[in-house]
């Protein structure tokens, strides 16, 4: 079973990512559940939502604390919650972010990194720091979890319009294409 937890802030998209994200993975044949957290959030105000998958039924149904990976879709968010609480030992990070690998703060336990200029494209794409499913896309590339054949299908049912959908396809396609993937140790995987 994996576990995947989403940090946004409120109007970026972190939940509708998660329903996307759970949407390819069943396509691909995966049970998952997508658990949104909902509280006091406004816009631009830190969010977060879960899901988990496996290729077996899963019965269990408690919030997710021992994520084994963060999608983090937002490049500041880090600065006003630990988005690495409770990460597992061996776990990746998806990380919506300008700076190299060298300019972050990493814990010594990650296994993987992902890094994607998300609000670079996203600017180009839609004139707004819209970065789900860019990130979608990096998450794609960073895990080899999820194609990008199957993300394409989960976001066709995600109520996106025609101009819409053919942004976000693109945003999933230059996600995955221009994501960077680390494994720790300093060489770059892919």
């Amino acid at each position: 079973m994996h576990e995947v937890r989403f940090h946004g802030r409120g109007g970026q998209g972190a939940v509708l990512a998660s329903k996307i994200l759970a949407k390819a993975l069943v396509e691909e044949g995966k049970f998952v559940t997508a658990i949104p957290a909902f509280g006091f959030e406004r816009r631009g105000a830190p969010v977060a939502a879960f899901l988990r998958f496996d290729d077996q039924e899963i019965r269990r149904i408690n919030n997710i604390y021992d994520p084994d990976f963060i999608l983090c879709i937002d490049p500041s968010v880090a600065n006003a919650v630990d988005i690495f609480a409770g990460m597992k030992p061996g776990g990746t990070l998806i990380q919506a972010t300008q700076k190299s690998l060298a300019d972050l703060a990493l814990p010594a336990t990650l296994a993987r990194v992902g890094l994607c200029d998300a609000v670079g494209i996203a600017m180009d794409l839609f004139r707004r720091p819209i970065t789900n499913t860019i990130m979608l896309g990096a998450f794609a590339r960073t895990t080899g979890v999820v194609g990008l054949e199957s993300l394409k299908k989960g976001l066709q049912t995600a109520n996106f319009r025609d101009a819409g959908l053919r942004q976000n396809m693109d945003a999933i396609e230059r996600g995955y294409a221009e994501t960077q993937v680390f494994e720790l140790g300093g060489e770059k995987a892919a």
